[in-house]
């Protein structure tokens, strides 16, 4: 059984299969989100924030590929939610495309339940150790503090300003924190320290 706390994402766009694997989800525990596209899915990406998404690819307003890339190219941090494909396009070309995106799976219809809950249950397990690992990695007080004005979009010369420290001291601290998030630049550090919730922005 599935922790209730777990979100699911459904972008599917006919309703008899969104139905259906609502109730499916339902029953092993997961609470679920049905969006009926493409464009709706992405509003509910932000909006819902799910542990785990599941997205057809053929929809009528956009597909799934372009679901996915616009969620690359608008919120780079939400791509830290395991994204699966659950599609009726079973040619070799479209998995490798759909992996290529940055899926983390490839279901293809019909669905086999068993297999998809194994599936979900295993992303979900390796989502959870990498927020744990990233998280063992703490950021001190100041570090919290700097990150989140990075996030904010301020540069170092504006967040010395705002703390009333020296730039180099800002430079410092941004530079510990990529460094123990292992991250290789400072925006990508904010982004994954949002992602865990180790800051608000």
């Amino acid at each position: 059984m599935a922790n209730v706390a777990h979100r699911v994402l459904c972008i599917e766009d006919d309703g008899d299969t969104a139905a259906m694997i609502a109730e499916e989800l339902g029953d092993r525990g997961y609470e679920t989100v049905i969006a009926r596209g493409g464009e709706e899915g992405l509003l509910a990406i932000m909006k819902e924030n799910p542990d785990i998404v599941l997205c057809d690819i053929r929809m009528a307003d956009m597909s799934g590929f372009d679901v996915l890339q616009r969620l690359e190219d608008i919120a780079p941090r939400r791509r830290q939610i395991p994204f699966l494909f659950l599609t009726g396009l079973s040619e070799r070309e479209d998995e490798l495309r759909g992996r290529r995106l940055g899926a983390d799976d490839y279901v293809t219809k019909p669905i086999d339940f068993d297999r998809l809950f194994l599936i979900i249950n295993a992303r979900l397990a390796g989502a959870a150790r990498a927020r744990a690992a990233l998280k063992s990695q703490v950021l001190n007080d100041r570090e919290i503090k700097v990150l989140t004005e990075v996030a904010r979009g301020k540069r170092s010369h504006e967040i010395a300003r705002q703390f009333d420290l020296p730039k180099r001291t800002v430079d410092f601290h941004v530079n510990n924190a990529r460094l123990k998030l292992r991250a290789e630049t400072r925006t990508e550090a904010a982004v994954k320290a949002a992602a865990i919730g180790l800051i608000k922005l």
